[in-house]
């Protein structure tokens, strides 16, 4: 029945949305494939509007109505599962860039969750396209990298055997340890890519696995032994170059709807030609359909329309982190959302546009805004350095943002709001215009 159906509705609509639900739970899930389906015999691909495209896209990263009440490990845990990593970032002028992209999904996120799951094993750091926290379900992915690091291929630094051998020996015998463990030797103007030779060291065995995380101390790594690290139920099986490549694709399909294969191969090395390959191998053998959105094309997993009956708020805003899983791929944020974002912090600051940590503000399924901010930590006080607005529905927008801007002053443990300048990115504001938009956003009365 479903192959004699599926060509007309093909034919005859772009409107996913209307095709019936129990149409697509004919559909076989990837598990279940073992011949070609007739929704790969096709050779035009799904076409989505763009704002079908964005659902889901923000479905698939848990970017809804954000009113989940779960304040447990193991809702965490289950989003870092569906996102696929959380990447970690040492910026703290508002709070870290891997605690704010899960408060983004769970309001009731808890900043220790982070340090209970890795303390209990459920999630480990490596590196994803950045250091990142990831599934320990997924650690024998991690392998591959791990093994061509140790057979030569260079991280960063070139590799210090007789100080890698010393650093293991003290390890092995005194426990876990930091990089201030060691003893330092530092340049005039000490910086990542001039880190003490210990601390290079420590990182060439943490990338090339025979060293672990297994904690941080005031954000340091304190490193131990592999062996002391792993939990004994660990799947430690090194992966075939296929299983590696499918993990990439349903993994990054899984957290984000839909991606070309660069975007699947982001910032990894000699991946997107191998990626290329399997999508299309994939793709023929029925567990992967084709989307098109405007002159744009993407592969994606046969139930992603599913994710169309999902609701998305329109109102909702959210306060996003640079560094959010959403916005890593730059092109993609482009072509899907119509929004050119750029983090400003390694920009000299004469050049810069927007601030130094400008936070895109996701206004519903679209960008409305940027957001530099600081919080003082000292006398509590959220400082909104630089509100842009790329809205025309100004006031719409701030009550929105002003019931956001609250939650987001209390999850950086802020007491106030203080706004110091807004912009607007067709009007020249004036002073009348800037004094009753910062009442909007700062009276608790107004709105």
């Amino acid at each position: 029945m479903f192959s004699s159906v599926l060509p007309a509705f093909l034919i005859i609509t772009a409107d996913f949305t209307r095709i019936p639900q129990s149409l697509y739970s004919e559909l076989p899930y990837p598990e279940q494939l073992s011949e070609k389906t007739i929704i790969n015999s096709l050779s035009c691909p799904i076409a989505l509007s763009a704002t079908q495209a964005r659902k889901i896209q923000l479905s698939s990263q848990g970017l809804t109505n954000g009113n989940s009440k779960d304040r447990s490990t193991r809702a965490t845990l289950k989003t870092i599962q569906q996102l696929g990593y959380i990447q970690i970032d040492s910026i703290s002028v508002i709070q870290r860039a891997h605690h704010h992209c899960l408060w983004s999904r769970l309001p009731r996120y808890q900043i220790e969750h982070l340090d209970q799951l890795l303390d209990s094993g459920q999630i480990f750091e490596y590196w994803s396209h950045a250091a990142a926290f990831l599934p320990m379900r997924d650690f024998r992915f991690s392998l591959p990298r791990k093994q061509a690091i140790a057979s030569g291929e260079k991280h960063w630094f070139d590799k210090d055997h007789k100080l890698v051998r010393d650093i293991l020996q003290r390890i092995h015998q005194e426990g876990p340890l930091q990089a201030k463990d060691f003893e330092q030797r530092k340049t005039a103007n000490s910086g990542w890519w001039d880190w003490k030779p210990a601390k290079k060291a420590l990182e060439q065995l943490f990338m090339e696995g025979q060293l672990m995380v297994a904690g941080r101390q005031g954000f340091q790594k304190v490193y131990d032994l592999t062996e002391r690290v792993l939990p004994a139920d660990a799947d430690t099986r090194l992966p075939s170059d296929e299983e590696f490549y499918r993990h990439l694709i349903i993994q990054h399909l899984q957290a984000n709807g839909l991606a070309k294969p660069a975007n699947i191969s982001y910032l990894r090395k000699g991946l997107l030609k191998p990626i290329q390959q399997q999508c299309q191998i994939m793709q023929h053998d029925g567990e992967l359909v084709l989307i098109k959105v405007k002159d744009q094309q993407y592969y994606a997993l046969p139930q992603v329309t599913d994710l169309l009956n999902k609701k998305v708020s329109r109102s909702k805003v959210h306060i996003l982190s640079p560094f959010d899983n959403l916005l890593i791929q730059r092109q993609r944020t482009r072509e899907l959302f119509d929004f050119d974002y750029q983090i400003e912090c390694y920009v000299p600051a004469q050049k810069r546009q927007y601030g130094y940590f400008c936070l895109p503000l996701l206004w519903g399924q679209q960008f409305a805004g940027r957001l530099d901010a600081k919080i003082d930590r000292k006398t509590g006080v959220l400082r909104l350095l630089h509100l842009h607005l790329e809205t025309n529905k100004v006031e719409a927008f701030l009550d929105a943002l002003k019931p956001a801007l609250t939650d987001f002053m209390l999850f950086n443990q802020g007491k106030r709001i203080e706004v110091q300048r807004i912009s607007h990115y067709q009007q020249d504001l004036n002073a009348n215009n800037q004094q009753q938009w910062r009442q909007m956003l700062t009276n608790p009365n107004s709105g």
